[in-house]
Parts: structure tokens; sequence; C-alpha cells
């Protein structure tokens, strides 16, 4: 059963999702702060996690760091803050989306049911793709193992969270192709995406930078301004 940890310091909440996931078929736990969820993401190893910014002791944004440094679950931030830099600070920190007070509450299941179903990159459009047919793409200089999950550079194995993978293997199934934002949105996050189309350009720098890639003269992806992006290397 999938399981989702609901961390919000208001009781309200934690029950509003508890009962539309549970009735959903989904394992939750709740945590009313950031100590308490740093320690049931531990212990519990949920798959989806919906975190609050305002929490009572540690600040979301904070529990967010240190989850990432030991796991890459998936991260919905929850928050009451209208406010872009707080929402895209979240992103650079290793948030996959965000959604903000007031939602609804199916629009939380139905981004919960969307990552689970994802479990890696969306099945591709018809549009035909020219990825290597090994099951190690390799590239110059780059090697992406799709069934192991692994990304190597010159520099050795890279560390990248489940979705800046899902991120990279979709724009490597086609190299020279560019792919608008709405597109990616559609491959990665899954056709019930809700949110901004700007988490991509956070999640392509986020991705660039854990590949070393400089996007003032990018070898690996290339944006297409006004469009999207582009995997820019050729299969070796």
């Amino acid at each position: 059963m999938p399981r989702v940890l609901v961390v919000d310091d208001e009781a309200q909440i934690r029950l509003l999702l508890r009962a539309y996931l549970e009735k959903d078929g989904h394992e939750v736990a709740e945590a009313a702060s950031g100590t308490a969820a740093l320690d049931l993401a531990a212990s519990w190893a949920p798959h989806v996690v919906l975190l609050d910014i305002g929490l009572p002791d540690l600040d979301g944004l904070e529990v967010l760091r240190r989850l990432r440094s030991q796991s890459d679950v998936y991260v919905l931030l929850v928050t009451a803050r209208n406010d872009e830099v707080d929402l895209l600070v979240g992103l650079n920190v290793g948030a996959d989306d965000y959604i903000t007070k007031p939602f609804s509450p199916r629009e939380v299941v139905a981004r919960v049911k969307t990552v689970l179903r994802r479990g890696g990159v969306a099945t591709p459009d018809p549009v035909a793709t020219t990825r290597p047919a090994s099951s190690a793409w390799t590239f110059d200089g780059l090697a992406i193992d799709p069934d192991r999950r692994e990304v190597r550079t010159s520099q050795g194995l890279v560390d990248l969270s489940a979705l800046e993978f899902d991120l990279l293997v979709a724009l490597a199934t086609s190299p020279g192709r560019v792919f608008s934002r709405a597109q990616l949105l559609e491959r990665v996050w899954g056709y019930e995406f809700f949110g901004d189309v700007r988490v991509v350009d956070v999640h392509v720098r986020n991705l660039r930078r854990a590949l070393g890639d400089d996007a003032t003269a990018p070898a690996i992806i290339g944006t297409v301004r006004g469009v999207g992006y582009k995997f820019l290397k050729e299969p070796s």
C-alpha cells in the first residue's frame, strides 16, 4: 500500500488529507512538527511527503533540506505563503512540486496518485525516439543507466533526485529534439500536474548543477528561448 506522510501543525488539515488519501487506498501517517516528520521519514520510509512550510519547531524548508540529505522521496510542499521567492527557494533545496492553501483535497490526492503511478518517466508520446537501444545509454562523457537509475560523468557517479533522473531520461530519450515545458510536465510530472510550469526551469537548473553543465555554455542540456529544452549530446 502506498505510504504518504502528511506534515502539518493543523490537526484539521491532517485529518482531512488522511480521510481523502485513505479513501483512495493510501496508508497515511501524520506529523505535527518537523522533528516528528524527520523521525517518521527515517523509520517509516514514505513514498510521498506532503510538507507544510510553516511548522512550529523546524521550518519546513529546513526539514526538506534534511530529508534530501538522506532520501529522494517525492516531496510536495504545502504552503500558505503565496510568495514566489519562498516557493522557488523550496524547489531549489529539493522539493518536487508545491501547492498553496487553500487547496482542494481531491487535487492533492490526484497529484499523489500521479507521482506514484509515474514510477519513472511517463510513457513516451508517439513521436519516434532516437535513444540508444542498449540498457545503458552512452554519450560523450556521460552514461545513463535507466535500469539501475544511475548517471555517470567523467567525474564519477552523479547524485540525482528521482525526479531529476526522470527529467534527464525524458530529454535523453530523443537527443536534439526540443521539448516544451508542457511536454516535459506531461512526461515527467504526469498528465494531472496542476502546478506552475516554471517548476521545470527550477529542476533543469538543479539538474545542470548536478551534472556540472554550464548554463551559459551548456554541453548536455540546451535552452531554446521561449520554447523549452533539448538534450545536446548524441549517442556514442
